[in-house]
C-alpha cells in the first residue's frame, strides 16, 4: 500500500477526506475532514476514540458534545489565523453545525476519558522552529506540554513560508532499530498561493519519506489536500515551493501512555539543529496568530 494519499483519494460525497485505522493499515490515527459548504450538520461518535476538531475553512462552528455546546471561532483558511479547537473525550456522540468550510477530526483510539475542552485560540502556543530557511511555525494545539488532558492525541499545525523547508532534519518514532519512541502519523497538507487564505489547486510542494531498512525511498510531489501517513521511517523534508507557503496538520497516537512527542534524527543530519545557533530566524515567522495574519 502506497503511504502517498493524494486528493480525492479519500474522498466521499460529504468529506474531502476520510482516513479510518483500517484505511491506514496500522492501529491509532485516524483522521476525517468534513465540508459544511456540503452538508449543513455533521454527526459522529466515536466508541473507542478521542478527537480533537480544528477548524480549517469555517469562521465559525457549534459543536455539540453530549449535550453541551461550544462555540468555536474559525477563520477563512488555515493561513489566515490560528483557530479555536476542542477537545472530546471517547465515547462522546457529537454533532456539529457551522458557516460554510472544512474542519478536522483528528482522531486516536483510547480507553481513559477526559473532559471536554474548548481550546481558544489565542492559548495555543505559537512557536517558530528551526531558523534560516529551515524556519516554520508550529502551533501546538494538543501536544504534551500545551495539553495534558488526552490519552494518546497529539495535534499540531506548521506552517512554512515558501521557499523554506520543514520536517527538517529528517527524523523518526516507529520503534525499530534503536529508537524507542513509536507514534503513527499523519500529514495532512495545505498548500496556498502567494497570500491565499487557504490552499490553491495551482500549489505544488515536495515530501521525503524513507526507512532504516532502505524498501520505502520515497520522494513525492505535492498538490493541495494531499495526505501522507507514516507508520515507519524517517520524513523529512517537507519543502515549500517560492510564492507556494506549506501548511500540514499533524495527528500521532501510538501505544504509549504517556504522550510525548519525542523523536530520533537521522544521525547523518542532526548536526544540523547545532547550525542554527549561528543562524537568523526568517522574519516571516509567525505567519498568523488568534487576531489573524501578522502583517510586517
Amino acid at each position: 500500500m502506497s503511504w502517498y494519499l493524494p486528493n480525492g483519494s479519500l474522498a466521499t460525497a460529504e468529506q474531502p477526506l476520510s482516513l479510518t485505522v483500517e484505511r491506514a493499515g496500522w492501529n491509532y490515527c485516524g483522521l476525517e475532514v468534513y465540508d459544511l459548504s456540503r452538508v449543513r450538520d455533521v454527526e459522529f461518535a466515536f466508541e473507542d476514540r478521542e478527537a480533537v476538531i480544528v477548524p480549517l475553512s469555517t469562521r465559525a462552528m457549534k459543536v455539540t458534545v453530549n449535550g453541551a455546546t461550544f462555540s468555536l471561532a474559525g477563520r477563512p483558511g488555515v493561513f489566515a489565523a490560528v483557530a479555536d479547537w476542542l477537545y472530546v473525550p471517547v465515547g462522546a456522540s457529537v454533532s456539529v453545525t457551522g458557516e460554510p468550510g472544512e474542519f478536522a477530526v483528528c482522531t486516536a483510539k483510547a480507553d481513559r476519558e477526559f473532559p471536554v475542552h474548548h481550546g481558544r485560540a489565542a492559548t495555543v502556543p505559537v512557536e517558530p522552529r528551526g531558523a534560516g530557511f529551515a524556519t516554520r511555525q508550529v502551533n501546538n494545539i494538543a501536544t504534551p506540554d500545551s495539553f495534558r488532558n488526552a490519552h494518546r492525541i497529539l495535534v499540531c499545525e506548521v506552517l512554512t513560508p515558501g521557499g523554506n523547508w520543514s520536517s527538517w532534519p529528517p527524523h523518526r518514532h516507529d520503534g525499530v532499530a534503536g529508537c524507542q519512541f513509536m507514534n503513527e502519523e499523519i500529514y495532512y497538507f495545505r498548500l496556498g498561493k502567494q497570500q491565499s487564505d487557504h490552499g490553491d489547486a495551482e500549489a505544488t510542494g515536495y515530501f521525503h519519506a524513507y526507512t532504516v531498512d532502505g524498501t520505502v525511498n520515497d520522494t513525492v510531489t505535492l498538490r493541495d489536500g494531499d495526505a501522507y501517513i507514516l507508520p515507519a521511517g524517517y520524513h523529512g523534508p517537507s519543502i515549500a515551493a517560492p510564492e507556494y507557503p506549506m501548511y500540514f496538520l499533524n495527528v500521532l497516537a501510538g501505544p504509549a501512555e504517556d504522550r510525548t512527542m519525542a523523536f530520533c534524527d537521522d544521525p547523518s543530519h542532526h548536526w544540523i539543529r547545532d547550525s542554527w545557533k549561528s543562524q537568523q530566524i526568517d522574519p516571516r515567522v509567525p505567519m498568523t496568530s488568534a487576531n489573524g495574519r501578522v502583517v510586517r
